[in-house]
């Protein structure tokens, strides 16, 4: 038993139990709210979505994707890749309409990854320039979180202001710890060489530090946005200044691997933290489903740019199909007079240029003497078919077309 159960925790360890596992996980909260708590407020959220708030949406979205696709170009420049900002905006909305409709809510950034390494050559420089870009807006909700956290009334305020202290001791000793290995460390060796380089060239040098700070403001600030136009549609009575720590509450949570294209965790912090602030749990449920609807619309022209990579692919792949066929000849022509093969549906090859093929016997045999010059360059490749018709013709026939040994041609002359 002990070795059966042996390699369990190995198994569990793969990206594939993972995903599977996290995807329970928030299919297990979104059951649970919807056992716990009406369902009413719920479903008269989603029936003041109309198409000013869709539209609202849309332009968040847009605003959010456009710079977190230059972010994307920023920090693949910084590595040395090079990546268009429009190519970065069609790709990026790919990713972001695969998060929110796969389970992990991250198969879409793993897609662009590997396509951008593909497409650039070089598969390790594409996915750490994914993984940088997506590393700078974590960094940037932390670092906002925090400060809002700490800041402004919450229901982690008091936790949040005791845990403050332990956790910035916590990041000042392991940052010491990374500037110790990393000065101790021979040049040129180590794992963590290209990681520590990444990081210093796409996210902290001087060309690229300050776009990548704009970018991930800019798009933290538009998911607080649709975070605030959810909490409005839902019919939330709260203020900006209420709604933003619990907006950054449930953005901290879908970070969280236990979701089904971002749902799940989502829903639960949001129905507990606006709970806990007096505004109802089953509205804050309310706000963060509307929030995952106005993102999955936000998301949309994914689809857009799905459909047209397709429908490029099939029309590039086609063209072979429909490239006009040569003349064809009859499939029981199968060979030409040098003993080349007619492939059936083609024409029959000539022979070379400036050659006249062997004199033959009347048996087939070759004369000797080899291939003669021919007066001129130019042979037909019909006259050559006409004769081999000829010739097998002849050899096809049932008896012999002339008389041996003086006697009538008959089939028992054959």
């Amino acid at each position: 038993m002990s070795a059966r159960f042996r390699g369990v925790p190995a198994r569990i360890g793969t990206p594939v139990v993972r995903t599977r596992l996290g995807t329970l996980g928030g299919v297990v909260i979104l059951a649970v709210l919807l056992w716990r708590i009406d369902t009413g407020v719920l479903v008269e959220g989603l029936r003041r979505i109309d198409g000013p708030a869709l539209l609202a949406g849309l332009g968040i979205g847009l605003v959010t994707t456009v710079f977190s696709a230059w972010r994307w170009a920023l920090v693949a420049r910084g590595i040395g890749i090079r990546l268009p900002l429009g190519a970065a905006v069609a790709d990026y909305y790919r990713a972001l309409f695969l998060n929110a409709a796969l389970p992990g809510g991250v198969l879409g950034d793993v897609h662009r990854a590997v396509r951008h390494g593909q497409s650039a050559g070089d598969m390790g420089r594409g996915v750490r320039a994914v993984v940088l870009e997506r590393t700078a807006g974590q960094l940037a909700l932390f670092a906002v979180g925090a400060v809002v956290l700490v800041s402004m009334p919450s229901p982690v305020l008091d936790e949040v202001r005791q845990a403050a202290p332990v956790v910035g001791l916590g990041v000042l000793g392991a940052c010491a710890v990374v500037l110790a290995v990393r000065m101790n460390r021979a040049p040129g060796r180590g794992a963590g060489r290209g990681v520590f380089a990444g990081v210093r060239e796409g996210l902290l040098s001087r060309r690229n530090a300050p776009g990548v700070l704009v970018s991930s403001v800019v798009v933290l600030a538009g998911y607080v946005g649709m975070f605030v136009l959810a909490a409005d549609v839902a019919g939330a009575d709260a203020s900006v200044a209420e709604l933003l720590p619990l907006a950054v509450l449930a953005l901290l949570a879908m970070g969280l691997p236990l979701n089904v294209g971002g749902w799940g965790p989502r829903e639960g912090v949001t129905a507990w933290a606006f709970g806990a602030a007096g505004l109802g749990a089953g509205r804050g449920l309310t706000v963060a489903v509307v929030y995952g609807v106005l993102s999955l619309v936000a998301s949309l022209p994914g689809v857009v740019v799905l459909v047209g990579r397709w429908y490029a692919g099939v029309r590039g792949g086609g063209l072979g199909v429909l490239a006009p066929a040569a003349p064809s000849l009859p499939h029981s022509r199968l060979r030409s007079s040098g003993g080349t093969p007619i492939v059936p549906g083609g024409v029959a090859p000539g022979p070379p240029v400036g050659l006249r093929p062997r004199p033959q016997t009347p048996d087939g045999l070759d004369v000797p003497g080899g291939p003669e010059r021919a007066p001129s360059a130019d042979v037909s490749n019909e006259k050559y078919v006409a004769n081999e018709s000829a010739k097998l013709a002849r050899i096809s026939l049932p008896f012999s077309a002339e008389p041996r040994e003086g006697r009538p041609m008959t089939p028992e002359s054959v």
